[in-house]
């Protein structure tokens, strides 16, 4: 039996495959639903050995609408290093799996191989057996997709062999979006086998091209860090497992069915659905608007084709569509000041009505009006607060910690809403607004200044393509009733949101190798450095602590304000200040610097030449 290396780049995974019918398949499913929470099938590693009667590019199954794979896949005993649980664990970050996945940049070394991917998927399918023990008459099925991440499709192969070992159906999408994945738990369309038990997204966001992860999602939701943690436990007793078949030499043969489905075209159809129905079930309701769209080279592509242009929107002059994890134009980050440049200059040189950006895997957007005036950061939550509020007069609105004043005064006078700024964290934001309405409290909209944001009437799903679309919602009613056939509807939203002169963000590393650490960690240091801070500022007339404030210490004094938080992941203790003046800002950085000079594992030389000490 020939057989091929498992480490696949691309498309270029030949495999030889033999189309069987439906009764092989259902055959193949109740052999492996039996399987218990930590009694899965021996593991199958390295390389792959594929049978069959036909031999196909297995990437080329993504121009149908379905495509089914079935093949008999057998492990080699290539060498595995060993490794401890903790391996595993510091791969979590908050509510998501991020490593390394592509080799070959100092000082950054693999940590996301394909065997420890296969253990997380495996992992991930054990939990997903024990929460749905209950039903246990029927197998399993998980969808997979990826965003355009060199990485995505060697690891993407490497998560169906892991769920494969717990006999788990998989389902996979090709290049994909997160909200798209989640939707695919929601969707009830047998045709594309939906809806899905659980999903899983390969994507590292905005981060460099060599770095990837994990989202995943069930009907209920996106995974907390409480689920991430046990999936990454139960991963290194499965990786334990391989490398214990490997020591022996073992040889395991295991049946792989692999769907590929265009589920892209499901999701793409609810949004433009959702737009039609808004503007009065009209067919083109965008036709005449010239929107442009950037995609940054990640998953967004499809937003024009499948959705803006169906909606008869023009849509000459998109940029960077095509999808490229080399990112070889800019970080596809709607925070990113030349990201943002770029659908700017894209948006004045189309003469466009509106600019639309995507983050690589479009859980986060931004957009630009026809005078290259940005929506981003407050002033995307101001306009989406704008939007809601219309909708749920005197709903509560959850951001993070680092919005600003003006927008709480933009809120709760303006608008007649209430703000509740809670934590950093587009999971911390969202659960938090799920836990008021829990309480009696009716909040539609949870939303951090990095462009996640969910709604309720989206199943709390931070989904930036269906930003877009309330977006696109509001331009199409507003023609609809005459009010205007521009963006300036958009504009005239958030016309009286105050914002600061100056706003300014330092990044105060902690030096864990430093002596002044006396061997404990970052965050216990980080901590002292905040009960520092807020004991100066409690002696301190000018300057006023935050009545209410779940992060970090929140203060305000001078015309403007500033918040020192430590970072949710890193050895941070990220300073915001927002000020009326470059004088009133700098005086606020004094007041900081003063109060933590002390700590000399803090690095504030940015804070120092800020201060111009």
């Amino acid at each position: 039996m020939a057989a091929i290396s498992g480490k696949v780049v691309q498309h270029n995974l030949v495999a030889k495959c033999c189309q069987q019918d439906r009764e092989l398949s259902t055959k193949y499913r109740l052999h492996y639903c039996p399987l218990n929470r930590r009694n899965l099938l021996p593991p199958v590693v390295g390389k792959l050995a594929w049978n069959g009667n036909s031999t196909m590019q297995l990437g080329t199954l993504s121009k149908f609408k379905r495509g089914i794979v079935y093949c008999n896949a057998a492990s080699s005993f290539t060498a595995i290093p060993s490794v401890e649980k903790n391996y595993f664990l510091k791969l979590q970050n908050g509510s998501d799996i991020r490593g390394v996945a592509i080799d070959g940049v100092e000082g950054e070394p693999l940590t996301l191989t394909e065997p420890v991917t296969e253990a997380i998927a495996a992992g991930f399918a054990g939990w997903l057996l024990e929460k749905k023990k209950d039903d246990s008459s029927k197998c399993l099925r998980v969808s997979v997709g990826h965003d355009s991440r060199i990485s995505a499709q060697k690891l993407q192969d490497a998560v169906s062999r892991g769920l494969a070992r717990a006999g788990v159906e998989v389902i996979q999408y090709g290049l994909a979006s997160t909200p798209a994945m989640f939707n695919s738990t929601l969707t009830v369309n047998e045709e594309f086998s939906c809806p899905v038990d659980g999903s899983i997204m390969i994507t590292a966001s905005h981060l460099p091209y060599n770095r990837n992860g994990f989202k995943f999602f069930t009907s209920a939701g996106g995974l907390g860090k409480p689920d991430i943690k046990d999936i990454l436990e139960r991963a290194a007793d499965m990786y334990k497992c391989i490398a214990n078949n490997d020591s022996k030499g073992g040889q395991t043969a295991v049946s792989l069915t692999v769907k590929r489905v265009d589920y892209m075209s499901v999701y793409a159809s609810n949004l433009v659905a959702a737009v039609r129905k808004a503007a009065g079930n009209i067919e083109k309701p965008l036709e005449g608007f010239h929107i442009v769209v950037d995609a940054g080279n990640g998953a967004g592509g499809f937003f024009v084709g499948k959705v803006l242009e169906p909606l008869g929107a023009i849509t000459s002059g998109s940029q960077f569509l095509e999808p490229d994890g080399l990112f070889p134009n800019h970080i596809p980050n709607p925070e990113d000041k030349t990201a943002m440049k770029a659908i700017t200059k894209a948006v004045h040189d189309n003469r466009a009505d509106l600019g639309i950006i995507f983050d690589t895997d479009v859980d986060r957007s931004a957009a630009v009006d026809s005078s290259g005036r940005e929506f981003n950061r407050n002033r995307l939550i101001a306009l989406m607060s704008a939007i809601i509020l219309e909708e749920h007069p005197g709903t509560t609105i959850v951001s993070d910690s680092v919005t600003s004043d003006g927008l709480t005064t933009f809120i709760e006078k303006k608008l007649g809403g209430k703000h509740h700024r809670f934590k950093r964290g587009y999971k911390n934001v969202i659960d938090e607004a799920i836990r008021l309405n829990s309480v009696g409290e009716a909040a539609h909209l949870a939303i951090e200044t990095s462009g996640h944001g969910a709604l309720k009437e989206n199943h709390w799903l931070d989904d930036g393509a269906y930003l877009m679309v309330k977006l696109l919602n509001k331009l199409a009613s507003a023609r609809t009733s005459g009010l205007g056939g521009s963006s300036k509807v958009l504009t005239d939203m958030v016309e009286d949101l105050k914002e600061p002169a100056v706003a300014v963000e330092f990044r105060l590393k902690i030096d864990q190798n430093h002596s002044d650490l006396k061997a404990g960690s970052f965050r216990d240091y980080g901590e002292e450095v905040l009960k520092q801070l807020e004991n100066t500022v409690d002696s301190d007339t000018k300057l006023l602590k935050a009545a209410v404030n779940y992060e970090g210490v929140r203060v305000s004094g001078y015309g403007g304000w500033f918040l020192l938080r430590l970072s949710l992941h890193d050895p941070v203790l990220p300073l915001n200040i927002e000020a009326p003046s470059n004088e009133d800002a700098v005086k606020l950085a004094h007041d900081v610097l003063n109060a933590v000079k002390e700590f000399t594992a803090l690095d504030t030389s940015a804070l120092t030449k800020f201060v111009g000490v």
